[in-house]
């Protein structure tokens, strides 16, 4: 089906926004075009909108007649999306529009991630500040930027600005469950500079390829056991780095901190002699990877050829620093929590390896709702790497947002939710980050909430988002609305 099927689905407000946002590309840090879009919206509807320095836009509109005295409420989202393709895909995220199309009871992207996390939040904020028959009180729609990516936007977020009683985020992707709090994060980078020399004669290169894996959120999915690729090549070669006189030329695995690597891939030199017995070792590794992914990877796959032989290698003391940094890595989950059943308090991610031209380069994000566990685990990763001789940088640390089981949008949500679907709805903690932990930093007495409709696979090219729940969600949504409390 074409984009234009997304139009025929109700709401049909929201699916005609997120269609629109669809085709403008909005990668984090590449907002620039979906920034002016959300402006000119508001300028076009005649709503005060406001771009501060870093690029959030807020859209302010006026109660509907007789709701004057309701609460002000905050609707967040944010604009930007995470960059992920399958590799036989081509698609540049700068420049090329998303491709929706409806497969069965889901919307889906072709081979890429779809920008339901957070287009979806976006586009309903949208149809609330297009309306004409929807009761509400006065009404500040949040659209940050860079929220995929650190969190800049909210980061950068001026205390003052926001003048409502509460917020209702709309990043979470489970119908029926209600967030009141969230893991804060730290993001630390790596680099590493290697010596290179020339490749010996009788030699053959080979590339090494992991790929297959499902992926995922760092935060939702990091619980999940599902495999790392850049962990798993790591361990292949640090193997064969103590069986074969292995030479390592490039890596590459990757490209987000907050996403689980599906793809890694490296080349590697081998003396010819030792070919046939090498190859035998990956599909021998590959077995044993198989098993222990049987059933939470089952796409695994390796694959491993000839290519032409590389300009040069790093030498072996640098392979050693490098591979023993990359495969003692800390990564995955840390500590589950003690009080909460099922919650990861502290995890880190290994997103994004990369080894070339002699410089090895890493992205990685820990996550914790205990700000000393967070810290805890990213010198942890600090200390492995400074003993390979790498720059070590931590940067963009964010808070956590504590629960409040006495909030009263919390009761509020819970009463609506009961009335429309006659059931109760789930109140949950959450691993991943969101805003609200840095939003609440600024404004301590704002009542915040975090909902949203069903996303799959968040963060990865098989994401897609229940079209039932997306119409379900703005029921609560705009009934919601209608019930917010006066002002006292």
């Amino acid at each position: 089906m074409n984009a234009d099927s997304l139009k025929q689905l109700n709401p049909k407000n929201v699916w005609e926004n997120f269609e629109k946002l669809c085709q403008i590309p909005h990668p984090s840090h590449h907002e620039e075009k979906i920034t002016q879009l959300i402006k000119k919206f508001g300028e076009d509807l005649g709503l005060e909108t406001i771009v501060d320095e870093m690029g959030n836009v807020i859209i302010r509109k006026l109660a509907t007649p007789g709701m004057e005295n309701r609460k002000g409420v905050v609707l967040q989202s944010h604009l930007d999306m995470v960059p992920q393709k399958n590799s036989d895909v081509q698609h540049d995220f700068e420049r090329d529009p998303i491709q929706a199309h409806v497969e069965g009871e889901w919307v889906k992207a072709k081979g890429t991630t779809l920008g339901a996390d957070n287009g979806v939040g976006v586009a309903m904020a949208m149809a609330i500040l297009q309306s004409k028959d929807i009761a509400h009180g006065p009404i500040e729609a949040l659209f940050t930027v860079s929220e995929e990516d650190g969190m800049e936007g909210a980061c950068a977020l001026k205390s003052g600005i926001l003048n409502s009683d509460i917020l209702l985020n709309l990043d979470s992707e489970e119908e029926g469950i209600f967030y009141i709090s969230c893991a804060g994060g730290v993001s630390t980078d790596i680099k590493l500079h290697c010596h290179e020399e020339k490749v010996a004669n009788d030699c053959v290169a080979l590339t090494i390829k992991i790929h297959g894996l499902r992926g995922g959120h760092s935060g939702l999915d990091i619980n999940s056991n599902r495999g790392n690729a850049i962990k798993i090549l790591s361990r292949l070669l640090w193997r064969a780095n103590r069986k074969y006189p292995l030479h390592l030329s490039h890596f590459d695995g990757g490209s987000l901190r907050n996403a689980i690597p599906r793809e890694a891939m490296a080349v590697v030199t081998i003396p010819k002699t030792e070919e046939v017995s090498f190859v035998n070792f990956v599909k021998e590794f590959f077995a044993i990877i198989q098993q222990e992914f049987v059933l939470t990877d089952t796409g695994v796959k390796i694959e491993i050829h000839n290519v032409d032989l590389p300009g040069a290698v790093i030498d072996a003391k640098s392979q050693e620093h490098l591979l023993n940094a990359i495969y003692g890595c800390p990564n995955g989950v840390m500590r589950m929590s003690p009080e909460v059943p099922d919650l990861v308090e502290a995890s880190t991610n290994l997103g994004s390896a990369k080894l070339e031209k002699g410089v090895f380069t890493a992205l990685m994000l820990q996550r914790s709702s205990i700000g000393s566990l967070k810290e805890d685990v990213a010198d942890r990763i600090q200390s492995v790497f400074e003993l390979a001789g790498a720059e070590v940088e931590q940067f963009n640390p964010y808070p956590g947002w504590k629960p409040n089981l006495r909030s009263p949008i919390l009761h509020t949500m819970k009463k609506v939710y009961q009335e429309q679907f006659e059931k109760e709805p789930e109140v949950l903690a959450m691993h991943a980050g969101l805003e609200c932990g840095l939003i609440g930093h600024l404004y301590p007495n704002m009542d915040m909430i975090s909902a949203g409709p069903t996303i799959r696979h968040a963060h990865s090219p098989d994401e897609k988002v229940n079209i039932a729940s997306v119409e379900k969600f703005w029921t609560l949504l705009v009934e919601t609305l209608k019930q917010i409390p006066e002002k006292t």
